[in-house]
């Protein structure tokens, strides 16, 4: 897909068209570079092609698709400030692409990660009714997702509240997995390469290395570390005296006096076994996840997880006998071969089991995935959106409520990723990263520090090399870029 524009709207105009067109690759080109000439091409295109301009405060959006032409033109008041042109171009386009597609996204002209944060800032600002407004007839979010996310943002104000301008969580990043699933576009690298397994003894070392440094700085800043969470990849193919050796030097390295969290992604069940999970224990991980992503065997198979539906019942029923008494498992809607009815059996199959967290995810075609190479891989959007529906009836009627909420690009039918909590079993890392409520301090490959100025909405991030060859090479470098850190705290303070 083509998008020529005349304006700095780019970004929110080339996510609109995704929505629509997820699968296309889109273009945007400046009009009046040496390519920049629509007028010419736009009936012969064989491929969407959308023409918005501002002309001073008149807005006109064009959109050609095949035998379609539609054109939309609106005269702004003299006065109308950047951010209505950009929400008015933004709506006429939205318009034309309705249009011409017959979809009607149920998060309307949103476009962004995190609808929560957005619905809270408003509360805030002008109020519950008057945000709920704002989204259902400015932003044109249905009455079911508008709702979604005030509920949302509800849920997260009593733990948004215990953040403190020197609250910190710590991310370590664990990017190696057993094998990669077709779905996973993540910066991971399998075991099953020689030449990954070997990075492994280095890696930890170096990354040991990074938290002693990282426990340093927030020291020395008078930082207070409130969660922790290890993910990755998967951290779990760590071998048990690996896992040990990381998570005694994160005893041994930070102050855990305000930390009542400690999360471990286990995530893949062919990766869990007693002596990890007792090494888990041992240092005192109170939170992990057992993510079966379907109960359904043949949807498993296909999408490349090595394990069985009765793989994940045992891991479960292990965790629980090593009094792990706070478990996340994850489901995706829109697996290839599942259908609502199968993923509905996933759904009852996990609530049956009562983890204290159960995340909804929307499958998501990322362009590094190999699913995204496999023709006729993906399910249509309506069954994705029954398969939503389902998750949300049968997880309320069982107790659970919706506590954070986040959206990704290229998601199936636009929807959205949700995790569901019983009564107090909410995990706090989750809220603080996903509402930018505090500094996360991150460390190892692929891991970005977004630092959170005290009193203030400013952010930066400091990121880290991709790839652990990368990070094992350039360790020196990285820690050079920590020292933005202690500059930002200085600066902000």
């Amino acid at each position: 897909m083509l998008l020529y524009l005349n304006h700095s709207f780019h970004y929110e105009l080339e996510n609109l068209c995704r929505v629509f067109y997820p699968e296309e690759a889109i273009r945007v080109v400046r009009i009046g570079s040496a390519s920049g000439k629509p007028r010419g091409r736009l009936r012969a295109a064989a491929f969407p092609v959308a023409v918005t301009r501002v002309d001073g405060v008149r807005l006109t959006a064009e959109l050609v698709t095949g035998r379609k032409r539609l054109k939309l033109a609106r005269q702004l008041p003299e006065d109308t400030g950047r951010a209505a042109q950009e929400l008015a171009l933004a709506q006429s386009l939205f318009v034309l692409l309705r249009r011409a597609t017959g979809i009607a996204p149920p998060w309307g002209l949103l476009t962004g990660v995190r609808p929560a944060k957005l619905m809270r800032k408003l509360r805030r600002e002008d109020g519950p009714e008057e945000a709920e407004r704002y989204f259902r007839e400015s932003l044109w979010v249905s009455d079911e997702k508008t709702a979604l996310a005030a509920r949302v943002a509800q849920a997260e104000e009593p733990v948004l509240a215990l953040t403190r301008p020197e609250s910190f969580s710590l991310y370590v990043s664990i990017p190696f997995c057993p094998s990669r699933c077709s779905y996973c576009s993540f910066v991971s690298h399998t075991v099953e390469r020689p030449s990954a397994k070997r990075l492994i003894p280095a890696y930890v070392e170096r990354l040991c290395g990074e938290l002693r440094v990282t426990a340093e700085i927030a020291q020395s800043l008078g930082l207070r570390m409130e969660s922790v969470y290890i993910g990755g990849g998967t951290p779990t193919t760590l071998a048990p005296e690996q896992m040990h050796t990381l998570c005694a030097c994160l005893r041994d390295s930070f102050d855990w006096s305000h930390c009542g969290e400690f999360t471990v992604e286990a995530g893949r069940p062919d990766t869990i076994t007693d002596e990890i999970l007792a090494v888990m224990r041992e240092h005192g991980a109170n939170r992990i996840s057992i993510n079966p992503q379907s109960l359904n065997d043949a949807v498993l198979e296909r999408v490349g997880r090595r394990h069985t539906a009765s793989r994940i019942f045992s891991c479960f029923a292990r965790a629980r006998e090593f009094q792990f008494n706070s478990i996340n498992m994850d489901l995706i809607a829109g697996l290839p071969g599942d259908t609502p009815e199968s993923f509905r059996a996933s759904l009852e199959g996990i609530i049956a089991l009562r983890p204290e967290n159960i995340t909804v995810h929307t499958l998501a075609f990322k362009r590094s995935a190999e699913l995204m190479r496999r023709p006729g891989a993906r399910e249509g959007a309506e069954a994705i959106r029954a398969m939503l529906e389902t998750a949300g009836e049968l997880l309320l009627a069982a107790g659970y409520s919706p506590y954070y909420m986040y959206r990704q690009s290229r998601s199936l039918g636009n929807l959205e990723n949700i995790g569901w909590t019983l009564p107090g079993g909410h995990c706090r890392y989750n809220i603080d990263m996903m509402e930018e409520s505090h500094t996360v301090l991150a460390c190892g490959a692929g891991a970005v520090t977004k630092l959170k100025a005290p009193g203030s909405s400013h952010l930066e991030r400091v990121f880290h090399f991709k790839y652990p060859y990368e990070y094992l090479d350039r360790f020196d470098e990285l820690l050079r870029r920590k020292e933005r850190i202690t500059a930002f705290y200085r600066e902000h303070t």
